[in-house]
């Protein structure tokens, strides 16, 4: 879809009640134990004057010297749009596994994941989609970018939507790039299998993200062709499910254990892969390089 009509459609979805998990695809269980959360910089705290323009300490490097990807507190909407076509190319389905940031400099090639986010609810839920559309609100905003690289809004602290400030505290007079008020404060859309599946959200609400392009270490891209990955507590089908990772999701690994044995696109294997601190998808469902042990 052209990015702009993509921003005037995505901007004006409301979330609305969420529809029941068609199936319970996978056998899904309805409850999940919270997984450990991420690092996370809540922009909306931000002092610009404190903002270093490249940011580097939040993004600091691990003891094993792996780079965590950069994480932000950001307000999510509900995409829909079903049957409309993305702005790079993919045509939306029913409860789509994918996720709109407001710039093209993060938008992944159709059927890709090279730009992929991993997003969690307050609810304890995870999940890691691929960005496949431009929006909410503008088309320019790469907010993530340090302040020195940004395309747009440059004065403003990273990490901070530029709708989020002119929705919260009326910068540039309450307006976005095409000078329509702004009446959400969303930095990032969510498809609707994202929204309702993958988070089990049931309205619009604040999220975490991570931007998995900037973290360093080993990824593998996740093959469930027309299906979702579960992402579980543990290396084996009886620990719950705390999310999902879409087809051709990129998730950063970093290690491996030994669990059930699972049968999938990429053969039989008993490995699982360690996406984050207690949460593993099946390696039999992953394209990885070789992926060392967890310690």
């Amino acid at each position: 879809m052209h990015p702009l009509l993509a921003a005037v459609l995505v901007a004006s979805v409301a979330a609305g009640p969420a529809p029941p998990v068609a199936g319970n695809p996978a056998g899904r269980p309805e409850t999940a134990a919270p997984p450990a959360q991420p690092r996370v910089v809540d922009a909306r705290t931000l002092d610009l004057s404190t903002v270093d323009g490249d940011n580097a300490a939040l993004v600091a490097p691990t003891a094993t010297g792996r780079r965590e990807p950069l994480a932000f507190r950001v307000f999510a909407t509900r995409e829909g749009l079903a049957g409309h076509t993305t702005a790079n190319g993919h045509v939306i389905t029913e409860r789509d596994h994918f996720v709109a940031l407001p710039s093209r400099r993060a938008l992944s090639a159709r059927g890709t994941g090279d730009y992929t986010v991993r997003v969690c609810a307050q609810n304890g839920r995870c999940a890691w989609a691929p960005v496949w559309d431009v929006g909410p609100w503008n088309t320019r905003d790469d907010y993530w970018n340090p302040v020195t690289r940004r395309e747009m809004w440059a004065d403003l602290p990273r990490g901070t939507a530029q709708a989020q400030a002119a929705h919260l505290h009326g910068y540039h007079e309450g307006r976005d790039q095409y000078g329509r008020p702004v009446r959400n404060p969303a930095g990032i859309d969510l498809a609707d299998g994202t929204f309702w599946d993958g988070l089990r959200l049931a309205t619009n609400a604040w999220v975490t993200v991570s931007y998995l392009w900037t973290a360093t270490g080993p990824a593998g891209t996740v093959d469930t062709p027309g299906d979702v990955l579960n992402v579980r507590t543990g290396a084996g089908t009886r620990h719950a499910a705390v999310g999902l990772a879409a087809h051709r999701a990129q998730v950063r690994v970093e290690c491996r254990v030994t669990g059930q044995q699972v049968t999938g696109t990429q053969g039989a294997s008993n490995q699982w892969l360690r996406v984050a601190p207690g949460q593993y998808v099946a390696a039999a469902y992953v394209a990885a390089p070789a992926i060392p042990t967890c310690g």
